[in-house]
């Protein structure tokens, strides 16, 4: 029995593909916007950070250290030491992760403010879900009084029927969020 017989691809939901690959489209051309607009310094950031964070980074600087640490020792025949106290490479290892630490602060800074754009988009979403759930109920609960149908409690029915105040509820975050 062959893998590809054990797992079956899910149906696809009538009216929902278009939708998802509508938005999954307009995210990717969104995405590919903003990196068309980042700045240089913002592209050669990201660029230095992503090598930085590679394995090739970690073999070349462990190559590269290796060598140096090798020749100073003394161990390398017929290369003659020029760092016997290893100061040099103390100094551009501590200037290299001073410019390292800027790099990343740049890149992180920058993925900082793409995450706070998508935490407010989907608090948008969310609210205007919820909104749309609240009249949802009222108009249910309108129905069911009509044909007299008495489903929940009236004070569970009127307090799902109010909207949600997002002031509210960061108030109240605030207010059970312990200081330091």
């Amino acid at each position: 029995m062959s893998d590809a017989s054990l797992t079956h691809s899910p149906p696809a939901p009538a009216g929902l593909t278009s939708v998802l690959e509508r938005n999954m489209h307009r995210m990717e051309e969104r995405r590919a916007n903003e990196e068309r607009h980042a700045t240089v310094s913002e592209r050669v950031s990201d660029a230095i950070t992503r090598f930085a964070g590679s394995m090739t980074f970690v073999i070349i600087h462990a190559l590269a250290y290796g060598a140096w640490i090798a020749v100073n020792l003394g161990t390398v025949p017929g290369v003659r030491p020029f760092d016997p106290s290893f100061v040099v490479l103390a100094m551009e290892a501590s200037v290299e992760a001073i410019f390292l630490s800027t790099f990343v602060l740049i890149s992180q800074n920058r993925m900082m403010g793409a995450a706070a754009k998508q935490a407010d988009l989907d608090l948008q979403i969310n609210l205007l879900a919820e909104h749309e759930l609240t009249r949802l109920v009222t108009l249910v609960d309108a129905i069911a009084r009509k044909m007299e149908v008495n489903v929940l409690p009236d004070a569970e029915v009127d307090e799902i029927k109010q909207d949600v105040s997002p002031e509210a509820v960061l108030d109240g975050l605030e207010h059970d969020t312990p200081r330091d």
